[in-house]
This record gives C-alpha cells, sequence and structure tokens, in this order.
C-alpha cells in the first residue's frame, strides 16, 4: 500500500523511511559525505554533491511533502532561509501583499533585506479575506500570510484568500508552522507553498534548526529546488535525521500540546489578574467558525495580557520555573517569552500598537509536562507578579 493511503500518525512513521536495504537499519541511516562517486566523468549516480542532494535529507523531504499533502518538499537550514528561498522566486520591482501580524524575522526579511533588492510589500490584515483585493497592485505577485499568526494568533481564511489569489494569478504562501501538518494542511484549502520553520514543532525537542517548503506546483518547485541548489541554505544530514526522529511522535505530542493548553486557556480565562487570554478553540475566541472549518485542533500556543503593567509581566516571567522564559516554541518543554522585548522588538513600535503587542502581552508555549504542574507554576508566578 502506497504511503499516502496511510492515516496521518502512520506516515509520519513510514512515509518514504523503508528499513536500510543494505544494513536493515530501521532508522534512516546519517550520510554525512559531502560528496558522492561518479562511474564516469560527468555520469553521478543518484547523488552527487550533497548541497544539492543528499540521501538523508531526500527521506526527510519525502515525507514531509507526504505530510503536507505536497508532491515536492524542500529542506533548508532554517526557517528563514526557506522564507528566503521562497521569496527569491520574485524579481525587483515586484511586489508582495503580506499578512499584519507576522513572525518578527519575516518582518525582518520583507522590511529590511528584501526592501534593498526592489521587492516592496504592503503589510495588510488579511485575517478579513474582503482587505486582500484593495491591496492588490498591477505589480504585486505573492501574498504571503501566517494562520494562526505570530503572536496573536489570528487565523485568516486560506480558502477564501486563495480564490482571489488564483484570480489574480499571484502565489499564496502560507506559514503552517504554529499548526503544524497535524492540525491543518495549506495546500488543500488552496495554497501554492507552505513553509514551516522546522525547528519548532516539527523538530519538537528544541535541539535543531531548520525549515521547509512544500508545493503541488511543478514549476514553483522547480524554481525552489534550484534556489536551494545554488543559494546552499541546506540542513545538514544530523539535523534532517533529528527531524525525522521527532516526527515520529508528531502525532502524540500535539494531543498533548493541544490537551495541555486547553486547560492552561481554562485556568487563565478565569483569572482575575489576566486580561485576556487569545486561544483558538475557546469560548472567547472570536474567529471559532473559521477555526471549526480549516484547523483539527487548538494547538499549543497562547497569547495572554496580563493587567497590571510591564513591570508585572516581566515579574510573572521571572517567577515561572517549570516554563522556561526563552524565545522559540513548539518544545516538549514549556516556554513563555514577551514578544514586545523579545520575538518582535524590531518590530516598529507603531506597528505593535496597532496589532496589540503590548509590554503586558505574553506568548506560551504549552509543553507536554504534567497539567498539574504547568497550572501550579502559573498560578504561583501571576501570585508573586503582584506581590
Amino acid at each position: 500500500m502506497s504511503s499516502t493511503n496511510y492515516e496521518f500518525a502512520t506516515q509520519l512513521i513510514h512515509a518514504a523511511q523503508e528499513p536500510d536495504l543494505q544494513t536493515g537499519a530501521v532508522n534512516v541511516p546519517i550520510h554525512l559525505s559531502s560528496t558522492f562517486a561518479q562511474k564516469s566523468p560527468g555520469q553521478p549516480g543518484p547523488f552527487e554533491y550533497s548541497r544539492s542532494d543528499n540521501p538523508t535529507r531526500q527521506v526527510l523531504q519525502k515525507n514531509l511533502a507526504v505530510l503536507e499533502k505536497g508532491s515536492h518538499a524542500f529542506c533548508f537550514s532554517s526557517g528563514c532561509a526557506a522564507t528566503t528561498a521562497v521569496i527569491m522566486m520574485l524579481k525587483s520591482g515586484d511586489h508582495v501583499v503580506c499578512g499584519s501580524d507576522l513572525y518578527g524575522g519575516t518582518h525582518r526579511l520583507f522590511g529590511q533585506i528584501f526592501s534593498r533588492l526592489g521587492i516592496t510589500t504592503t503589510p495588510c490584515d488579511l485575517y478579513d479575506a474582503n482587505n486582500l483585493a484593495p491591496a492588490i497592485q498591477k505589480n504585486t505577485r505573492m501574498i504571503w500570510l501566517e494562520t494562526p499568526s505570530n503572536p496573536m494568533l489570528k487565523l485568516a481564511d486560506i480558502e477564501a484568500i486563495s480564490k482571489v489569489a488564483n484570480d489574480h494569478k499571484l502565489i499564496l504562501v502560507v506559514d503552517n508552522t504554529f499548526a503544524s501538518p497535524y492540525l491543518q494542511n495549506p495546500l488543500t484549502l488552496g495554497a501554492h507553498v507552505v513553509v514551516h520553520s522546522t525547528t519548532k514543532y516539527i523538530g519538537g525537542h528544541s535541539d535543531i534548526l531548520g525549515g521547509a517548503a512544500i508545493t503541488n506546483d511543478e514549476s514553483l518547485a522547480e524554481q525552489i529546488g534550484f534556489l536551494q541548489n545554488a543559494c546552499g541554505g541546506v540542513p545538514s544530514p544530523f539535523e534532517c535525521y533529528l527531524a525525522l526522529r521527532s516526527l515520529k511522535t508528531l502525532h502524540v505530542r500535539m494531543q498533548r500540546h493541544c490537551e495541555n493548553a486547553t486547560q492552561i486557556a481554562d485556568l487563565l480565562s478565569s483569572h482575575p489578574k489576566i486580561k485576556r487570554v487569545i486561544f483558538p478553540g475557546h469560548k472567547s475566541f472570536t474567529q471559532n467558525e473559521l477555526y471549526k472549518k480549516q484547523m483539527r485542533g487548538p494547538g499549543g500556543m497562547i497569547s495572554l495580557e496580563i493587567t497590571g503593567t510591564a513591570h508585572n509581566a516581566a515579574k510573572f516571567l521571572e517567577n515561572l520555573s517549570v516554563f522556561t522564559c526563552a524565545e522559540s516554541l513548539g518544545g516538549v518543554e514549556s516556554l513563555a517569552e514577551s514578544p514586545f522585548l523579545m520575538t518582535h522588538q524590531k518590530v516598529d513600535d507603531r506597528l505593535k500598537k496597532i496589532l496589540g503587542i503590548s509590554p503586558e502581552l505574553i506568548r506560551l508555549s504549552v509543553g507536554i509536562e504534567d497539567i498539574k504542574d504547568l497550572k501550579n507554576d502559573i498560578l504561583h508566578a501571576l501570585e508573586q507578579s503582584f506581590s
């Protein structure tokens, strides 16, 4: 039976991961060779040079393509490297409509790197699909969005936006990092390219850096593959091996992330020291109809605004014990951070104010620890933050 016919949990473990033909090894070997022998000059076998392709990376790419219901996947050394390669399909003079609520590193790439090369962007509230058409210009070539967004967890209607993109012959790119392939598959909803920071839920153990771009479009695949090889921002075979190891447990990790985050959101929403809680699927979430339409679960990310001042928010982060005050997300351990001072520090203060990224905003990446310990840690830190 083809691995594409398996259920998701089986695909994680078996798609493109047959036992090694030579040794029978169940796990994919780490092929550390940078170059591969040729039988005759100019006649390489399936592999020639590891920047161009590597056996371990090839398996990871095939596995990710199956998980995201795509035909081609390309892995990179980081999420920013994957983002860079996809944007590099554009040329000077092209225009991008991007979601207003994006990861700070993506803001930096658009605003400080690609702007120098003549690629312009218009931030747009894509969380109302009706805002897209008026933002499209004659030179628009791409739409870039995150859903759920970082850090405000806004959802964009991928299907509705894809219809506008197709009408205008634009490339729709969706960053699916927060949801992971377990909770959402943008390609099935009309996206042309899906990108991931595989550092996050796909890696899941805070021990790798990586990125990926997946597509069903042959022309886009050819372009991304060329850029992957030409620019060389590829992951090491060891990073690919660790990502494959981690993917085997993505389904059980995501189940626990969702379960724990749901209980933490319920706890926070009734606490007097919390001004608001943002969490997909919670009764207070304003986009629950869209959430039910395109996601299979709420994920493990929570954004909350603490009452009081930035000082109280800082004390809350300082007094956590099980949660670690650190950037990143998606690992088995719980993390907490201040987007205003950490992940989105370099975002213009005016835009932060528009988006609601206040000094009192805290972003939680809820891990898979025992829920009792997580709850107690939150309650203790809240008590100490106002003492």
